[in-house]
């Protein structure tokens, strides 16, 4: 299996375990890699530390917060040329993440948004995403709202994005809905459905998840845990859990284990 979201420290937030001890998890689980993520911090020296010696692969990424400057092409560039394989829009710090009330450990007022919510800033995103299309990785859109993600998704495929990420669509944020998903898969990106959905969204269940990835198709989904959390089960077991609880719903599990191993694989990896 290949988890392409998973949360370690340090962080700024409470997590399970080091990027060290995480990705050791990953190898005794037998995974193939795994993708660090850090809302704060890009990853990609710490995946290569952390990678070193193991039999598991351990990919960088980064996201685009405040504490990179925000929608920033420089320190975009800078973490893909370190070996970064994913680029995250805003999470913590965008505008959709903090009007939905959710978590967020700093309170400095400072939100990022895409077009139409916000037109200032497509400079700066038509440029990251020419910068990730010039690396061939993953653009994520990260907690970005329902309209920037219809505005963001044909722009980036135009600019050339070859492997294009609905983070998480139907968690909290951005809250689309099946249909408005499969929109999106059939402009080319593919749709992210988590562990960390299943065991902490209020009111979601395995049996709603089963049915959103029936809308959507599961050919256009993947699967990872986005765990890491010191109330979640260590990611590879959550991940684990995702598979076997959507396989109870009757989802083949042969198309449920595709969907958390080579399909995240081949879209992270060259």
């Amino acid at each position: 299996m290949f988890d392409l979201h998973v949360h370690s420290s340090p962080c700024v937030f409470p997590r399970l375990g080091d990027d060290a001890e995480t990705v050791a998890w990953y190898e005794d689980a037998g995974f193939t890699g795994c993708v660090l993520k850090g809302h704060v911090e890009p990853t990609a020296g710490r995946a290569r530390a952390a990678g070193a010696g193991r039999r598991v692969s351990v990919h960088g990424a980064v996201v685009m917060n405040s504490a990179v400057g925000g929608l920033n092409p420089g320190a975009a560039e800078a973490a893909l040329e370190l070996g970064a394989r994913v680029v995250w829009m805003p999470t913590l710090d965008a505008r959709a993440h903090q009007e939905a009330g959710l978590p967020h450990p700093r309170v400095r007022g400072v939100t990022y948004a895409t077009p139409p919510v916000d037109s200032t800033s497509e400079a700066a995103i038509l440029s990251i995403c020419a910068l990730v299309a010039e690396a061939d990785a993953v653009l994520a859109t990260g907690h970005l709202g329902g309209d920037e993600i219809a505005w963001l998704v044909p722009r980036a495929r135009a600019a050339g994005v070859r492997r294009l990420l609905l983070t998480h669509p139907s968690f909290i944020v951005p809250g689309l809905d099946a249909a408005a998903t499969r929109a999106a898969t059939e402009q080319g990106a593919v749709a992210e459905v988590t562990a960390y959905q299943l065991i902490h969204q209020p009111g979601m269940t395995a049996a709603r998840l089963a049915a959103f990835i029936r809308e959507v198709g599961p050919e256009r989904c993947i699967l990872s845990s986005d765990a890491g959390q010191r109330n979640s089960p260590r990611p590879p077991e959550a991940l684990v859990q995702l598979v076997d609880a959507l396989a109870v719903e009757g989802l083949d599990r042969r198309l449920l284990e595709a969907m958390a191993s080579e399909l995240p694989e081949r879209l992270v990896t060259l």
